[in-house]
């Protein structure tokens, strides 16, 4: 059985200024995204060039910030901050979720690509691959502030997290990372590789991102304030269960429509 080594979540302290490792993992995910950008727009060659980058990044940037805090607000804890509102703006107290962070980046990229007369798919589907390290990134984050810790289980590699209980824990922050993160990011990035139908990148995320979450949460602990919801499933299983669907729904009407057009 293994021990979390309860990491400081301070990575530096510049007087009264903290650096917190969470923060420095959100960091790090941007710079990923940056730099695989670039990579993949000169791979590409098609409708995002390296020059969009920048500007992809900030409006990404917003977009999972502001996404998810506010669904994070509204998905998980709505009643409570509807009684203590001016909490939802402090976020360094936590509480972010990737759906509502999700949303946000696909209102930011509608935004961009509406400003730069770009179709909305064609935009989303160069962004699918770069997201995934940045998610892995993130559950680094909550694995380093032993956040978010697993159901108990008897599996040799279990693990205490001293700060929650005594019991032998699932490290899902782990899972998470394995699959949402590093696998998805493999996946998307070979299928990317090569040309595909308009909207199809962005459904393999979908697919890809949904059934990773929706099994790695067999493994988390529910939420103690929310604890399992109907049908003995998590609240992160209900809102990737969409995602499966829309996926699925997308993943079918782009060869179809790519049928469609070459017969044409």
């Amino acid at each position: 059985m293994l021990v979390h080594p309860q990491f400081d979540p301070v990575a530096l302290s510049l007087g009264p200024v903290a650096i917190r490792w969470y923060g420095l993992m959100y960091l790090a995910g941007f710079a990923l995204f940056a730099w695989l950008g670039r990579v993949h727009a000169r791979r590409q060659g098609g409708v995002v060039s390296a020059n969009d980058i920048d500007d992809l990044l900030f409006y990404g940037m917003l977009g999972v910030i502001l996404g998810g805090r506010l669904g994070y607000v509204l998905f998980y804890k709505a009643g409570y901050y509807f009684a203590h509102p001016l909490e939802i703006l402090m976020v360094w107290h936590g509480g972010m979720s990737f759906h509502g962070g999700f949303l946000g980046v696909l209102i930011a990229v509608w935004m961009f690509a509406r400003m730069r007369l770009r179709n909305w798919f064609d935009v989303t589907d160069f962004l699918a691959p770069l997201i995934p390290l940045g998610l892995a990134a993130g559950r680094l984050g909550n694995f380093i502030n032993a956040e978010l810790p697993g159901r108990v289980t008897d599996v040799p590699w279990a693990m205490v997290f001293p700060n929650v209980d005594l019991q032998p824990r699932h490290p899902s922050q782990l899972y998470q990372f394995a699959l949402e993160g590093v696998t998805l990011f493999l996946l998307l990035w070979w299928f990317s590789a090569k040309p595909r139908p308009r909207a199809a990148v962005s459904a393999a995320f979908l697919i890809g991102y949904g059934v990773f979450r929706f099994v790695a949460e067999f493994a988390r602990q529910p939420d103690t304030f929310l604890g399992l919801l109907a049908f003995g499933m998590s609240m992160g299983q209900w809102l990737s269960a969409p995602m499966i669907v829309a996926g699925v729904v997308m993943m079918a009407w782009a060869y179809r429509d790519d049928r469609a057009a070459a017969g044409a």
